[in-house]
């Protein structure tokens, strides 16, 4: 599986900024897909994710400002990121956790990041 992301920049504080994953490849066996982050300095963590049949887990520092969706016809996976602060600042991962049953391993695939810069 190969993830493709796109949509990352700078942005002021309180503005917005869309991140889109494109995934190709064994995509019929991908369970879910999501984003996390890694801030300098601080262990990558969960941003949202969307399983296969549309159940969604948010990380607390997503809630009430993202949204996570997916378009299955494209096998593309968007972050909607609203009211940002410049905690938000981090480089942004795109992942796809596969169906064990269906595949052998890796189960996990990465994008190569895209960086999200927030300023005050």
């Amino acid at each position: 599986v190969q993830l493709v992301e796109s949509g990352g920049g700078t942005v002021q504080a309180g503005g917005s900024l869309r991140l889109s994953c494109a995934a190709s490849g064994k995509t019929f066996s991908i369970k879910s897909m999501g984003w996390f982050r890694e801030a300098p300095g601080k262990e990558r963590e969960l941003v949202a994710r969307i399983s296969s049949v549309g159940i969604i887990d948010y990380g607390d520092s997503a809630k009430g400002r993202f949204t996570i969706s997916r378009d299955n016809a494209k096998d593309t996976v968007y972050l909607q990121m609203n009211s940002l602060e410049p905690e938000d600042t981090a480089v942004y991962y795109c992942n796809a956790d596969m169906d064990p049953k269906e595949v052998v391993p890796p189960y996990r695939y990465w994008g190569q990041g895209t960086q999200v810069t927030v300023s005050s």
